[in-house]
């Protein structure tokens, strides 16, 4: 009997189309005020695969949530022969949310997300409301996030051989602390997308040290982070409290880079509570 398992990808929205003639895609659920989820990078990854907990109790409180795939991941286009610059995935997120007539909007960014939320309420403060922030990129150069042993098993894998299903598991698990939080529905939604995905995603990416930069971030923030994350130093949170006046961090113990679908009741709860306030 043949055990090979097929893949199934992550739940399809709609397509929209930008300038360049790029296709961002992208899922709604819920109505109120907006809130946009901005996924992280690595292998596969798309935005229902990194918020797939927490999104529907968000638009269940009263939101119209939005979830993009940025430039290069989940189902949007995926250039080749370019630098994946964060210019590049913000402007791209901005024109997206433009077209779809989102002009105020909190914002949720993981990793690499976290760095694009940064970026847009820094050159767009009038766009952004409050900013949620887990694990964020763009806080360390790139030397320093070279040294994580998350990313030098990610960048080994995916730029050198790529990943099959066991090392794409392997990699999943390294962003936890409990490993069983990498079910085989997710490995096989972030392999079917893995399969369409180039390398120039992680080997041209260009993300700045945004650090100096912080206090230009005129919201509120709420943050998180997992003392056990491998991909983004931890230390990071104090950047950011020293930086913004209005910010607050939870750290979580036994947690690695995925505090919201570790912690998930606990961040839904944080999340809703921030927004209202």
């Amino acid at each position: 009997m043949d055990t090979t398992r097929t893949e199934v990808g992550p739940p399809f929205g709609r397509l929209q189309r930008i300038s360049g003639g790029y296709d961002l895609h992208l899922r709604e659920a819920g109505t109120g005020p907006a809130v946009v989820f901005i996924h992280g990078s690595g292998p596969g990854v798309n935005a229902h695969s990194n918020f797939f907990p927490n999104y529907p109790a968000i638009a269940a409180a009263g939101y119209r949530v939005l979830l993009p795939d940025l430039i290069g991941y989940g189902y949007s286009s995926k250039p080749t022969g370019i630098d994946y610059t964060l210019d590049l995935f913000a402007s791209t997120l901005t024109q997206l949310l433009d077209a779809v007539e989102v002009r105020e909007c909190a914002l949720v960014g993981n990793s690499l997300g976290g760095a694009v939320a940064l970026q847009i309420a820094m050159e767009q403060p009038e766009r952004v409301t409050k900013l949620v922030l887990l694990g964020p990129g763009g806080l360390e150069s790139r030397e320093d996030y070279f040294k994580m042993p998350g990313i030098q098993k990610m960048v080994a894998g995916f730029v050198g051989s790529g990943f099959d299903r066991d090392g794409l598991r392997q990699l999943l698990e390294l962003l936890t602390f409990d490993p069983a939080v990498v079910t085989p529905q997710l490995v096989d939604e972030r392999l079917a997308i893995l399969r369409t995905q180039p390398k120039d995603v992680l080997a041209r990416m260009k993300i700045p040290n945004l650090s100096d930069q912080l206090g230009r971030v005129r919201c509120p923030v709420l943050g998180f982070w997992g003392i056990e994350d491998q991909f983004c130093p931890a230390s990071g949170h104090e950047k950011i409290l020293r930086s913004v006046s209005d910010s607050r961090f939870v750290l979580f113990s036994q947690c690695g880079h995925w505090a919201m679908i570790e912690r998930a009741a606990c961040f839904n709860r944080y999340v809703i509570d921030f927004l209202a306030d």
